[in-house]
């Protein structure tokens, strides 16, 4: 039974109510400081923990519920004959229930200005040794450490009198994981701080198997961040489909990135294959946008991952129809494309992303390598200026189009080149691209372009069929945008395009090459950016 209970809080929050509900309950309350004070104005009677130890409160509160008479309540084992004869002669009475969060110390330090001696007056001492405590003894004692388990604690109190084993042993873990961030919290402060060392303490919960690694034969989980919130993998909500692989995990969270970074007010779709965008495009309606995406390559689409920025609806689903696709990845689906969807395959994984568009809640990104980590902050923005280096202008009509052409080669991996089309006013479309070669060259002429070219004879037989392919594919390929993650070392990039009807380029610039890549682009009539920002991707 719940005969006596240790509060002691920093977030009062719900405290009083909690207390409450146990004196109701005929539960004895002890209580420290702040706390007691709090209890006793609402009505609530509270002992103090002076009372107990016989000792007062000393030394600006560092010393208070450190004492036999605390903690040999808590970590008496009731299942042993000579802890509890220890205990009672001892005039030790046991403590059944332990609430304690801790002093604000991550809070204290994010402030602006604060001081070493306010951050170490801001570490919890007695606090975790209460929560350390209890948890340990979970098997007689139950520890509560956040006010939303307020509620699940009294309800099992005022039905049987006791809290469950499960729910003893679930907050005991819980307990023991908050003060492992708080001791990480506090070393990660004090060793920068103290020793001018910077510390990373990760800390990921969940462990979810997936189907399988990146290959069959390679095991993988996925784990959580705690607390993350806005568009996360973690957040998503799987409607339908088997479990994800870890492939599935990689290329869905480029299809997430990418589509954030164009920051479409139009319906907008990226399909990812291989952890590259190979489609993309923006529409008035998300089956425009849907079907210009495809058409960005059609080959590739097979078995790809589809993420759409607006909720999926019925004629999308029905576009998808006798194409495989691996995942779609939406806000949300409307009722009927989503019955549609669930019956077209039992494979087919539907995730659901409620804050899709909402801002990002990560800064930084890491990337584990054997035997160390990387963490670099994310790639925020496109361009740092935008400056026309060419003899031909660089259409300001044509700035919407470049941005949507630079944010598809950024989700790109590098060495990458992207081709993009506005191809209905207002309406863009990633015509082809180019991933992953080790030179820039290829990534143009070998890939880009061979692609785009190949993407347009589908298009022109299905739209223009009346219209020459030469004369329908240089209309095209002249309005269309190209733009390069890095910049061109050599002017042989700009000789290529040009030589394949490509005449508005984006490039970052900053090459000891620039003159002679300016000087190219003049004589073959390039138009050419500078934006001074870099987008690689490894």
């Amino acid at each position: 039974m719940v005969k006596r209970a240790l509060l002691s809080v920093s977030d009062k929050a719900g405290i009083v109510e909690f207390a409450r509900g146990l004196a109701a309950l005929g539960v004895e309350l002890i209580s420290t400081g702040g706390t007691a004070r709090i209890l006793r104005d609402s009505g609530i009677e509270v002992k103090d923990v002076s009372e107990i130890t016989g000792f007062p409160e000393m030394m600006d509160g560092r010393v208070k519920t450190l004492h036999p008479k605390i903690h040999g309540a808590i970590l008496c084992n009731r299942h042993d004959p000579d802890h509890m004869d220890q205990a009672y002669n001892a005039g030790i009475e046991l403590i059944d229930l332990v609430v304690v969060n801790l002093y604000p110390f991550e809070i204290t330090v994010t402030k602006e200005g604060v001081l070493l001696e306010e951050a170490i007056e801001n570490i919890d001492v007695g606090g975790p040794t209460l929560l350390r405590a209890a948890a340990k003894n979970f098997h007689s004692v139950t520890v509560v450490c956040e006010p939303a388990d307020y509620g699940h604690v009294l309800k099992d109190i005022r039905s049987t009198g006791v809290v469950s084993e499960k729910m003893r042993k679930q907050l005991a873990v819980k307990a023991f994981r908050h003060t492992a961030c708080y001791d990480a919290t506090i070393d990660t402060y004090l060793s920068k701080e103290i020793a001018s060392e910077e510390v990373i303490h990760l800390n990921f919960t969940g462990g979810m198997e997936l189907r399988y690694g990146e290959n069959w034969h390679q095991k993988a989980k996925f784990f959580k961040e705690p607390g993350v919130k806005g568009p996360s993998l973690a957040n998503a909500r799987q409607l339908h489909g088997k479990e994800l692989s870890y492939n599935n995990y990689v290329d869905a969270d480029n299809a997430l990135l990418t589509i954030k970074d164009l920051h479409s007010e139009k319906p907008a779709v990226v399909i990812v294959k291989h952890n590259n965008p190979c489609g993309l495009a923006t529409g008035d309606t998300l089956l425009q946008a849907l079907s210009a995406a495809w058409d960005g390559d059609p080959i590739s689409a097979y078995g790809s991952i589809v993420c759409s920025n607006t909720a999926f609806d019925l004629r999308s689903a029905e576009f998808l129809e006798g194409k495989f696709v691996e995942i779609i990845l939406a806000p949300g689906f409307d009722h009927d494309a989503l019955e549609y969807l669930k019956k077209k395959s039992s494979n087919l994984r539907l995730l659901e992303m409620p804050q899709l568009n909402d801002i990002f809640d990560v800064d930084h990104t890491y990337k584990y390598v054997v035997g160390g980590l990387l963490k670099q902050s994310r790639d925020v923005g496109l361009y740092e200026k935008w400056e026309c280096v060419t003899e031909k202008q660089f259409p300001d009509s044509m700035r919407p189009l470049s941005e949507f052409c630079i944010s598809a080669c950024k989700s790109t991996k590098s060495n990458s080149i992207t081709l993009a089309y506005e191809y209905q006013q207002g309406c863009y479309m990633m015509l082809a691209m180019g991933a992953g070669q080790p030179n820039r060259v290829d990534s143009i002429r070998k890939l880009a372009v061979t692609k785009a070219r190949e993407n347009l004879k589908v298009i022109q037989e299905r739209d223009s069929p009346a219209e020459d392919f030469d004369d329908y594919c240089n209309k095209v390929l002249s309005n269309c945008v190209m733009a390069s993650d890095a910049f061109f070392p050599f002017d042989d990039s700009i000789i290529h395009a040009a030589d394949n009807g490509v005449v508005y380029i984006v490039s970052p610039g900053g090459s000891i090459r620039d003159n002679e890549v300016i000087t190219t682009a003049n004589k073959r009539g390039v138009s050419l950016v500078f934006t001074g920002m870099r987008h690689f991707l490894h």
